[in-house]
């Protein structure tokens, strides 16, 4: 037996032959978005109009004592960032400006262990260990109030890839 793949576009569901491109599109940031960035499946006429509909925009955070001490995140154009600079022109100011430095990669002391009733369901990219796995699937529950209560995909055991990962039987 063998398998047969077929493309189609994300976008407008044509389906796309052997012969045509596939462009690939990476989402890393859009309101909807749940967790970790997606990709979608274009052909290249779907994508031809995103260079032109681009926005010069600024992407600051602002760290102040909103946000329980988090920083917020906020998207505005370019032109309105920049008519915030009143006394030096911006560009000028960006240049001369304090560097921030990267914050410093998290230590292995401070992974997320998925085996714990807190963190289980959560999507990752690792391997779900036996100890999830129960733990999903005896307190599926409590387990999707908590990931609905923090805006996360809920696991369903109907869907074939979450009954394979979380280990639910599965029809058939």
């Amino acid at each position: 037996m063998g398998k047969k793949t077929i493309h189609v576009s994300d976008f407008t569901g044509q389906v796309l032959s052997a012969d045509d491109e596939v462009v690939k599109v990476v989402v890393l940031e859009h309101p909807d978005l749940v967790a970790e960035p997606v990709q979608l499946d274009a052909t290249p006429v779907d994508v031809e109009s995103i260079d032109d509909a681009a926005l010069d925009v600024a992407v600051v955070e602002i760290h102040d004592r909103h946000g329980g001490g988090e920083p917020r995140r906020v998207v505005l154009t370019a032109s309105e960032f920049d008519a915030m600079a009143t006394d030096v022109p911006m560009a000028q100011l960006l240049r001369t400006a304090e560097r921030v430095k990267p914050p410093k990669a998290r230590r292995a002391a401070e992974k997320i262990d998925y085996g714990t009733i807190e963190h289980a369901g959560r999507p990752h990219r690792g391997r779900v260990t036996e100890e999830e796995a129960r733990l999903v699937r005896e307190r599926l529950d409590e387990v999707n109030k908590r990931l609905a209560d923090a805006g996360i995909r809920q696991v369903d055991p109907a869907d074939p890839e979450h009954a394979a990962r979380y280990g639910f039987p599965t029809a058939g």
